[in-house]
């Protein structure tokens, strides 16, 4: 079964769950193929149910010990633009969307989204665009982001960051 996982790490992002879950996102999603939809809510205030999804099987959770396993059985992740998310996701050699939080203020995470992107490992877009940004995706021109090298993907932030 043809799995989206979106995780918003251990923060709160209800503006992306409710994204993903709108019946736009999800006609969007089955549009792909995709048939089953897995949330990781985090501390947000939304935990939506299977039946508010009603054209995917949905499952929705706070937290696990690791979601490793969810991020696996993933055909597509979708990610708040957190570091560790990210990397996570791209260390399993996941096609990544990141979601960019433009409510945060002094928003580091636009920055590594846009190089992920201009690196082509990853798509990125906001809340506002993320439908019309699924409907028009096309993973295959994304690269591998080679596993196994922290001192690159050290090197990568401080260039996303603009530290260097």
């Amino acid at each position: 079964m043809k799995t989206a996982f979106v995780t918003v790490g251990t923060t709160s992002f209800d503006e992306l769950i409710q994204s993903i879950t709108s019946s736009d996102a999800v006609q969007a999603l089955k549009g792909h193929g995709y048939e089953r939809l897995v949330l990781q809510v985090g501390r947000g205030s939304l935990l939506p149910s299977p039946e508010s999804c009603p054209h995917l099987t949905l499952e929705a959770f706070r937290f696990k010990d690791s979601i490793a396993e969810d991020m696996k059985r993933a055909d597509l992740v979708i990610s708040h633009a957190g570091a560790g998310s990210c990397l996570e996701a791209l260390g399993a050699g996941k096609p990544l969307l990141v979601v960019v939080n433009d409510r945060l203020m002094d928003n580091h995470q636009l920055e590594l989204a846009r190089q992920l992107h201009v690196d082509s490992h990853s798509l990125f877009c906001t809340c506002s665009t993320l439908t019309e940004t699924l409907r028009t995706m096309d993973l295959s021109v994304l690269l591998p982001f080679l596993p196994g090298q922290p001192k690159n993907f050290a090197n990568f932030l401080d260039k996303a960051l603009g530290v260097q």
